[in-house]
């Protein structure tokens, strides 16, 4: 389905505002409120760098949209998606201020998410954790975020996520629904409805689902998920119960990670052969395994000049040893591979004032998680003779929480005490799973598998968390003061019920004062300044496939004397504005960073053997930060933003061997930190006439590094980056009054409008000290969407 792209752009330039739904979330908590006319609320008070984004920047995106594509528009944000919806995970990237997706936090209602790693250990995305219609507000931190986040990894910035309240939907009645349908590139058909039922001033409920489909943009397979979310809110006189739940079941095909050589030779279009190319990956299998320079059947030389592919016997002859047409390696293409999620939700929380001063809050949470990624492996064969086997990585999570506070105001202090505990069992295993037979998969890599044939590696990882804060908010006229510290202790417990050369062991964190102190001043005519300190340490990671464990147990014993928990020691500073028709933000941040852990990958991503860590010293990250919005009045407004990050590596990586001898030195002093463009900007009109509607933004990043030497040849070279990219997106509208709750829209949407071919994600299968490897995802070309929706 496309729409001829210099119309759509002409027309989005003319009529650019979201549709701002008339649901808009209660703020998250100490959050300013947002206004329905603003595009970004810039954090008035605050005493950090902080933005708030309303649902309305979700809802004027292409339907099903992650809220994590809408904050890209923010300063120090760079955000990375192999898809147009910003939600296939094996793609998605986020990292803020150079601080990767690691160490940042991430909460929705105060419910941790963890890190949000693809490979999960201690959360889930936040595509899974809420559908995008039930997000009411996104806040952004660029620094180390609020002192009372429910994170031990915020070395950077936090996101703090908050569902919207069912008296949004309430606000004319004691029943409501909301309905929107979606249709668009690549068979893309997606369904959601939200039913809410209650008093806007009492007790009430949301029902929401979702289904949604789509072919891959390129080669052959489909992603989908659905989805069902519920909240109700119960007063119980002064206090207020709450109660969440959500249930995802996601399954997506994945796309080929590329490099730069496999670009220029097989185009930004290459994938894995797929369902319908099970013949062709049978017969690349055969002909890697016939590639041998040491024929392991016989013992003697195979074919002159041709490297050992597979390290298998041959298992066809006859295929020859030459691949078909332009491929070049058994790694150019494998047969099928995808990320299988299912997970559980669910959270009830309590808010009650005692007496007329203080405030008590607790919420108690449960997560449950089943996973499998795949891989349809040509470096193991199947029992029966078939040359491939799926090689699965399988997650089983199981966590429980709570979190509260005491919040008292005294004379003209706010004084909070908070605590976290979060007990997480996780499970994960490395298995294989055999196909039918050479003719017939038999597999279908949607679904989970079942009936391994081996299982490498089976470990049982527990990780215990406790957090606790204190802070003071201190209001002193023009003036706001806040102060306070937070402290954790977290215990990993690593156990083997099949070892397979992973890691068992016991480590622990333990930072119990981790000060942050934030002024806030407000001039007169609508300036203000604000200035920060904050020192925050990073949790180890208890997880087989990151951190410390997902080394060798050799390396791991010759590591652990000497591990160090990451840590970050965040000085910033600003100024906001607000005069008119516009308001601002203009600031800068100094961030020393130490002990910064690099896990380097010691063979290519679906060999999946244990990792090398390295301790690359200090890290020091410094920048400006401009954002701004104007409105020109009549629905006219322009939003723009922009950073400059200069983020470098103080230290060179020495390699030692268990007895401490040096055994390599990599030159990364003075190196760019991987995947952290300089440069990034955001610019968008937008219009709204409450009948048109739309919005076109352009959003540019520069170059990003993707070894550690920023070489790719040698070390020294500088040339291991790819190039800069700028992608607009657009999107139209029409409203109709035909007398229902809310009126009738019709959006149109438009992501990469003018169609540019760009390396999206950087560091899929991570990243080296130097080289040219597999681990680029190609971003998608123009895709168009249209979406019709109704409020009954």
């Amino acid at each position: 389905m496309r729409l001829a792209p210099v119309l759509l752009a002409s027309a989005a330039v003319l009529f650019a505002q979201p549709a701002f739904a008339q649901e808009m979330a209660a703020p998250a908590a100490d959050a300013p409120a947002a206004d329905a006319s603003e595009i970004v609320v810039f954090g008035n008070g605050e005493t950090r760098q902080v933005q708030e984004l309303s649902s309305a920047d979700i809802a004027i995106l292409a339907a099903g949209s992650s809220p994590l594509k809408a904050i890209e528009k923010l300063p120090s944000v760079n955000f990375q998606s192999a898809d147009p919806f910003g939600t296939y995970e094996w793609s998605t990237r986020i990292t803020i201020r150079g601080f990767n997706q690691n160490q940042l936090g991430f909460t929705l209602d105060g419910i941790p998410l963890g890190d949000m790693s693809y490979g999960n250990y201690n959360g889930l995305h936040i595509s899974r954790a809420i559908i995008s219609e039930n997000v009411g507000s996104t806040l952004v931190s660029q620094g180390s975020g609020s002192i009372d986040t429910q994170s031990t990894n915020n070395l950077g910035g936090t996101l703090q996520f908050s569902s919207m309240d069912p008296a949004s939907m309430l606000t004319d009645g004691h029943y409501a629904l909301d309905v929107n349908g979606t249709a668009g590139s690549n068979n893309t058909y997606r369904g959601f409805a939200r039913f809410a039922i209650g008093d806007a001033n009492a007790a009430r409920l949301m029902v929401s689902g979702v289904y949604g489909t789509t072919d891959k943009w390129k080669g052959d397979g489909r992603q989908r998920q659905w989805a069902v979310n519920a909240k109700g809110v119960v007063p119980i006189g002064d206090a207020q119960l709450e109660g969440f739940f959500s249930h995802s079941d996601r399954a997506e095909q994945d796309y080929q990670d590329l490099s730069l050589e496999m670009i220029n030779r097989l185009g930004y279009d290459w994938d894995n052969f797929g369902p319908s190319g099970y013949a062709t990956a049978i017969n690349v299998a055969d002909i890697a395994n016939n590639r041998d320079f040491v024929n392991n059947t016989t013992g003697l030389p195979g074919p002159d000049g041709l490297g050992d592919e597979t390290f298998l016997p041959p298992s066809n002859p006859a295929a020859g040893t030459v691949f078909p047409g332009k491929i070049a390696s058994v790694n150019d293409s494998y047969y099928d591979a995808s990320g299988l999620r299912r997970d559980n939700l669910a959270s009830i929380g309590l808010t009650a004032p005692i007496g007329s001063a203080v405030t008590f809050k607790v919420k108690t949470y449960l997560h449950t998680n089943r996973g499998q990624g795949t891989w349809g492996t040509p470096f193991v064969g199947s029992p029966n003779g078939v040359p491939m086997a799926v090689r699965t990585t399988e997650y089983d999570i199981n966590r429980k929480g709570v979190f509260g506070s005491l919040s008292a105001d005294v004379a003209f202090n706010k004084l909070t005490i908070g605590a976290w505990y979060e007990n997480n069992d996780l499970n994960q295993a490395r298995r294989f799973y055999a196909y039918q037979s050479r003719t017939n998969a038999g597999r279908d890599h949607l679904k989970f598998m079942k009936n391994p044939f081996f299982t490498q590696w089976d470990i049982d990882l527990n990780t215990k968390t406790f957090q606790y804060y204190v802070e003071d908010e201190i209001k002193l006229g023009d003036a706001t003061l806040n102060l306070g510290w937070k402290g954790f202790k977290v215990t990993n417990h690593a156990r083997a019920n099949v070892v397979g050369g992973r890691t068992q062991g016991d480590l622990s964190t333990k930072d119990w004062f981790q000060p942050h102190v934030g002024v806030n001043y407000k001039f007169m005519g609508g300036l203000e300044a604000f200035a920060g300190f904050t020192s925050v340490t990073r949790a180890f990671a208890s997880a087989t496939t990151a951190g410390p464990f997902s080394s060798s147990q050799a390396g791991f014993d010759a590591i652990k004397p000497f591990l160090k928990p990451e840590k970050s020691d965040t000085y910033e500073a600003g100024l906001r504005f607000t005069t008119g028709g516009f308001q601002g933000v203009l600031g800068g941040y100094y961030v020393d960073f130490k002990n910064r852990l690099l896990t380097i990958p010691t063979s290519i991503g679906i060999v999946g053997a244990a990792n090398a860590l390295q301790n690359v010293g200090s890290v020091r990250a410094q920048g400006i930060e401009a954002s701004g919005e104007y409105k020109f009045g009549n629905g006219l407004s322009a939003f723009a933003s922009y950073s400059y990050n200069d983020n470098k590596y103080r230290d060179n990586v020495v390699i030692r061997d268990g007895a401490g001898n040096v055994t390599a030195t990599f030159a990364t002093a003075g190196k760019t930190v991987v995947d952290s463009p300089r440069h990034l900007a955001h610019g968008e009109i937008a219009y709204d006439s409450d009948t048109l509607f739309g919005r076109v933004g352009v959003n540019y990043m520069s170059k990003r590094f993707f070894t550690y030497t920023n070489g790719l040849n040698n070390p020294n070279d500088g040339l291991g980056f790819v190039p800069g990219r700028a992608l607009v997106d657009a999107a139209i509208g029409y409203r109709m009054d035909i007398g229902m709750r809310e009126k009738v829209e019709l959006q149109v949407n438009a992501t990469n409008l003018f169609d540019k071919k760009y390396i999206a994600t950087i560091g899929s299968n991570g990243f080296g000290n130097v080289g040219d490897n597999g681990t680029f995802l190609a971003g998608a070309p123009r895709q168009v969407f249209v979406t019709l929706k109704a409020g009954f």
